[in-house]
């Protein structure tokens, strides 16, 4: 925006301001002057009619004639006459109404007069209301001074349209408008030429300016035109071009370097995001004195590992099993990533991740169950690919818990990782151990199963003491969608665990059972078969809470 402009909109808000104050303040002056001649006029007349009326009244009763109908009703006429003699234009209208809002006196034809415009004048009538008063009479608004002449029980009117009223302040505010709007382009005119007369040699000096910033030619100088402020500037600007000229090759060698240093850091994080996670780069960048501070942190943490590794291993020369393991995590890492973990380390064939750092989504639960299912989906694609090439598939379980650890950037100035430790990294650990014994892909805790019920069926495994642990724990397995079979299915198995742990091994068999109905496959309905047959045959001792102590990792 040029200052010109800005000078214009500066100053001509304040001419506006003013000229419209004065014109609205003169319209207003005029028209509450004419208001209020126009509003004693009428009020004179009707005070005019208001003494003829009682002064015909008092000649009736001076002669004992008030009660002669036929002297009162030539005194309705007189006051009628000079009524009418008082109306000076055609839309003047002088009118009497009693109670009920029957017209009883008019100088004027009435037109179309309303029930609902009646009834307001007879509400008016009826409770003696006098003074100013608007109103509306055969549709058209109207204005004028009311009084009560009692001793014929009238409330007379004397009355003019709105629009003959008003018309000379009318007239007065289209003429100030008029004044008003001639005033302002006047007013917009000379300043836009006196704006122009001001801002010409800013202008000009602009114009230099933009000429040495494209040519990059230091050696200009602006042109000096007056001993004023802006001629000041314009010296003022040409001493900064001399000291420009002497810093600009220090300015583009610390350009230089930035841009090296710039690059040099793109590298490294290049580099870097493939062993650290990008969010971690950052804060070391960011505030390098706390990359070794750890932090507790309540996370989703997440174990997979391939079972009967070393067998499968056999069958691979070197450089095939990193290329077939490599195909392996490859889709997997990506999936973690996809729902917010990080993929904390490889050990050998296994993997381990967490969910809810650096940064917290709040549903980091949910997250590392449904990255869980959506990995052993990608590894039944992955053996596809094994299948059609001939090689063995990989058997992959997951262990998901849910717990408070110590997160952070743990090792010394030397080495160091982004990882996480605690109990609740150890029991994740073990339980994608018990995949294998339960035959299960995945394998969950009770904490994760906590928050996740809601969001993804789960299934009741077992009542387990790990090794390591000094109570036992309840396990789960979830999956990604159910047949109608196997929802089902594990509707019925979950009332035989009620029965089992409730001690009733008989009914719980029964309800095992009636599972193979539905997943004739199943391997944890045939085992809960068999601990029911165990404890049929040898019931257990009455200390026993179904726990199953393991004595193996």
């Amino acid at each position: 925006m040029s200052i010109r402009l800005k000078i214009i909109l500066v100053v001509l808000p304040l001419l506006i301001v003013t000229i419209l104050l004065v014109g609205i303040t003169s319209a207003f002056s005029a028209r509450a002057g004419i208001t209020r001649i126009a509003v004693e006029a009428l009020g004179f007349k009707a005070q005019e009619l208001q003494k003829y009326a009682q002064n015909q009244w008092d000649l009736l009763v001076a002669n004992d004639l008030a009660d002669d109908p036929d002297y009162v009703a030539v005194t309705r006429r007189s006051v009628q006459s000079y009524a009418a003699t008082l109306v000076r234009s055609d839309s003047e209208l002088i009118f009497a109404v009693d109670a009920s809002g029957a017209f009883a006196m008019t100088t004027g034809d009435l037109g179309g007069v309303t029930e609902a415009e009646q009834r307001a004048l007879a509400d008016r009538a009826s409770r003696s209301i006098e003074g100013w008063t608007a109103f509306e009479l055969s549709g058209a608004e109207r204005v004028g001074q009311a009084f009560v002449f009692e001793p014929f029980g009238w409330l007379v009117v004397v009355s003019d349209t709105a629009e003959n009223f008003y018309a000379a302040v009318e007239e007065i505010n289209v003429r100030t408008y008029i004044i008003l709007g001639a005033a302002l382009v006047a007013a917009v005119v000379l300043l836009m030429f006196f704006a122009g007369i001001l801002t010409g040699p800013l202008a000009r000096m602009v114009r230099t300016m933009l000429t040495i910033t494209e040519t990059n030619d230091l050696s200009q100088r602006v042109t000096v035109e007056y001993r004023d402020e802006i001629g000041a500037m314009a010296r003022t600007f040409n001493k900064m071009l001399v000291k420009l000229e002497s810093a600009d090759q220090q300015i583009r060698g610390f350009a230089l370097r930035a841009v090296i240093a710039q690059r040099n850091e793109r590298k490294v994080r290049n580099i870097f995001q493939k062993y650290v996670p990008t969010d971690v780069i950052s804060g070391i960048f960011d505030n390098p004195e706390t990359a070794l501070v750890g932090r507790d942190e309540t996370l989703a943490i997440l174990f997979t590992d391939i079972r009967s590794f070393t067998t499968l291993s056999e069958g691979f020369n070197p450089y095939d099993l990193v290329s077939y393991l490599n195909r392996y995590f490859e889709p997997l890492v990506d999936i973690i990533m996809d729902h917010g973990g990080i993929v904390d380390k490889y050990i050998g064939d296994a993997l381990m991740a967490f969910f809810g750092a650096p940064k917290k989504r709040g549903d980091e639960e949910v997250q590392s169950v449904r990255a869980a299912v959506e990995m052993q989906q990608a590894i039944e694609r992955v053996n596809r690919i094994h299948y059609d090439e001939g090689r063995p598939p990989f058997k992959t379980g997951i262990g998901v818990n849910y717990g408070q650890v110590i997160v952070g950037n743990i090792g010394s100035q030397k080495k160091m990782d982004y990882t996480i430790i605690g109990d609740p990294v150890n029991y994740g650990s073990r339980l994608e151990g018990l995949t294998k014994q339960y035959r299960q892909d995945i394998i969950i805790s009770k904490s994760i199963f906590r928050k996740i019920k809601d969001h993804v069926p789960t299934r009741f495994l077992d009542f387990v003491q790990p090794k390591g642990k000094t109570t036992g724990q309840s396990i789960y397995t979830v999956a990604g969608e159910l047949t109608d079979p196997q929802k089902q299915g594990w509707k019925v198995y979950h009332e035989g665990i009620r029965y089992f742990f409730g001690r009733r091994f008989d009914r719980a068999k029964g309800y095992f059972t009636k599972t193979l109905e539905y997943i004739p496959d199943d391997w944890l309905a045939r085992e809960y078969i068999a601990r029911c047959d165990r404890y049929i045959a040898s019931p257990p001792p009455p200390t026993w809470n179904g726990v199953n102590i393991m004595t193996s990792k």
